[in-house]
């Protein structure tokens, strides 16, 4: 039996979390007992999940002691500082880990500085592969690392295919390194189990008809462009409200514009809930208004949930699940007027849209657990 160790030490509930809990307990369930499956839990980042894991029979391996809930979280310079911290007190436990147990392969999600640089100076048993999503930033420091890495690395794999011709281009590393492996987003119990409205939810807000956005309430989703946009499509039509789901550092800059622009009872911010595929069924249809995804988990999850999509043509992933357009609408990502057309143009069309719905739905199916998992198994 083949030992395989995933390294994600994530610090706020993004998509990656998603993507690797589904991953692991992916890579456990569909092997035939084939892999003995574990998850490093760097400083505590994965307590909240350890039951879960262990029920899907993943293996939790706690590297050091528990100093998570004391690492800074929101904003670029608090997250920077808490990846530095996790460098230095995890170098030597990572390094005597791997030596000691030798694990067959190594799957690098987040904070990939560490593991390369020692795959860089010492000699392992172990292949590492490492997973590069959305838009990453060429800083010197990972442009030099991935470089001098790029020899040793055994893969190199990324959920878009438009991702993976922009790393052939920078030449970083070998053309043959390079594969596509699509997240594993879905997982149809937990799909199920969020079908269900909140009890404590205004039920005011969802009377109307409204579109619906979700994510962290950061600069990469762009909400300020949307409230923006969606001001400018109330000109046209006052009938509509907007729900945005999510938490994050941007959002008392958010409530400020929506009551500079008097939206306030047309524009919600809703908070986090574990019901969100309820109110995206429930909606007109669902906006993505990111500067950058891969693809998007919201967005697939927004397909699955019969949802229509408009969405801007950001790197790394929507304009790729859409089709280019025939899955759903892409607009011009950050320009102004591009979503308030986008809108318009729905709401003219609405009634004859039921074909790019179901195209999305069945674009879906590649990022299932079971479909991650074949593609997964392939590789090692």
């Amino acid at each position: 039996m083949k030992k395989v160790y995933y390294w994600s030490p994530c610090l706020t509930n993004v998509g990656t979390v998603v993507s690797t809990l589904n991953s692991a307990i992916s890579l456990s369930k569909y092997s035939k007992k084939d892999f003995e499956v574990n998850l490093i839990n760097v400083c505590g980042e994965w307590d909240n999940h350890k039951n879960f894991f262990l029920l899907n029979n993943v293996k939790i391996i706690d590297l050091g002691f528990k100093y998570f809930n004391w690492l800074p979280k929101e904003g670029f310079l608090s997250s920077r500082i808490s990846y530095l911290i996790i460098f230095f007190l995890s170098f030597i436990p990572l390094l005597i880990l791997l030596k000691k147990n030798k694990p067959d392969y190594i799957i690098i999600h987040l904070i990939s500085s560490l593991p390369l640089f020692l795959l860089n100076f010492f000699n392992f048993n172990t292949k590492f592969i490492l997973r590069i999503s959305g838009f990453p930033k060429l800083t010197f420091i990972r442009k030099f690392l991935w470089k001098i890495s790029s020899k040793k690395i055994f893969l190199v794999t990324s959920p878009t295919y438009q991702l993976i011709n922009q790393l052939e281009k920078i030449k970083l590393f070998e053309k043959s390194k390079l594969t596509f492996l699509p997240d594993a987003i879905i997982n149809m119990k937990i799909f199920l189990k969020k079908n269900k409205p909140d009890n404590l939810i205004d039920t005011k807000k969802i009377s109307k008809n409204f579109f619906i956005a979700a994510g962290r309430l950061t600069r990469q989703k762009n909400f300020h462009y949307l409230i923006n946009e969606f001001n400018e499509f109330l000109k046209f039509n006052q009938s509509y409200n907007l729900l945005i789901f999510g938490k994050g550092e941007l959002e008392k800059s958010l409530v400020s514009s929506i009551k500079k622009k008097k939206l306030s009872d047309k524009v919600f911010l809703m908070g986090h809930t574990e019901n969100l595929y309820y109110y995206i069924k429930k909606s007109e249809a669902f906006i993505l208004s990111s500067l950058w995804e891969a693809p998007g988990f919201v967005l697939i999850e927004a397909a699955m949930c019969n949802s229509y999509i408009i969405s801007s043509d950001c790197d790394n992933g929507p304009y790729e699940f859409l089709n280019s357009g025939s899955s759903g609408t892409l607009f011009k990502s950050n320009k102004k007027n591009a979503l308030n057309d986008a809108l318009i143009n729905f709401y003219k069309n609405r009634s004859n849209l039921t074909d790019k719905k179901i195209m999305s739905k069945k674009n879906c199916k590649k990022y299932t657990m079971f479909r991650h998992n074949k593609y997964l198994i392939k590789l090692l």
